[in-house]
């Protein structure tokens, strides 16, 4: 059996929007155990959201860029940097490359809105996928949700 395909796409409409947020759910609130009243925040409203799809439809993964003043917290206020945030690709989907598109459309989505680098708070068992991806690491590790999380940073 061939691995389905899919594309990423901006999530400009409602539908794509909600269909990210039903990933962040499965994924951070269900499988991890985030609180659902953390997972999502008032920075979803002003964030690009990028959405992988299979061609039937189904959503397999999502991701975020935050930008300007809502990036300013997370990049030590430096306005040149996005704040990638909220990757989630579904179990299904593991191990289909889909998580690489996904931070590939949002590094692309901060190069269109001027950004030159890109910074993210990665757990640590998933450091190793951004750094085969060019993000390095920096500063102590942290809790986030009760995960450990070190940030990490890529040049664009």
């Amino acid at each position: 059996m061939s691995a389905p395909s899919y594309a990423v796409r901006v999530a400009e409409d409602p539908a794509d929007r909600e269909a990210c947020f039903a990933v962040r759910k499965e994924v951070f609130v269900v499988e991890q155990g985030v609180p659902q009243e953390i997972e999502y925040d008032a920075h979803d409203a002003g964030a690009v959201h990028v959405l992988a799809v299979r061609e039937d439809g189904r959503p397999l993964g999502t991701g975020r860029l935050l930008y300007g003043e809502a990036a300013a917290a997370r990049t030590d206020g430096d306005l040149s940097v996005g704040a990638l945030g909220r990757l989630a690709v579904t179990q299904e989907a593991r191990g289909l490359g889909v998580g690489v598109a996904l931070v590939r459309a949002i590094e692309d989505a901060a190069r269109a809105r001027g950004l030159t680098a890109v910074d993210l708070h990665a757990q640590t068992h998933a450091m190793g996928f951004y750094e085969r991806l060019g993000y390095v690491a920096y500063g102590a590790e942290f809790p986030d949700a009760g995960i450990p999380h070190r940030a990490m940073r890529r040049a664009l």
